[in-house]
């Protein structure tokens, strides 16, 4: 599972590193972090897809999000027990401090 987020958040990381690196155009030295180059990659990628370059961001954003989701959905079901565990242990509390204050004069 280890493995599993490191290849998921790996690569989430180094694209968000560099779009945001490049958007505000803090190149370091590196040509791949110029503003030039940004504005040149989702030219070409409109172009291979047949979109204007300014509406990609937003879909690879939205891409990112449901990916995300379903790596925490398959968390999330493999710790079910864990997790259901939790919400009992959190329900009792709830309902034992309901009851204490419902028996208050």
């Amino acid at each position: 599972m280890k493995w599993f987020l490191i290849l998921w958040a790996g690569p989430v990381a180094l694209l968000g590193s560099w779009y945001w690196l490049s958007y505000y155009d803090m190149s370091f030295g590196f040509y791949m972090l110029t503003r030039e180059t940004h504005d040149l990659v989702f030219q070409v990628y409109g172009n291979i897809l047949g979109l204007p370059p300014e509406s990609l961001p937003p879909l690879v954003a939205r891409a990112i999000a449901v990916d995300s989701l379903i790596v925490f959905a398959i968390l999330a079901f493999r710790k079910r027990k864990r997790i259901a565990a939790w919400w009992r242990g959190r329900q009792s509390v709830a309902r034992a401090s309901a009851e204490s204050l419902s028996s208050a004069p």
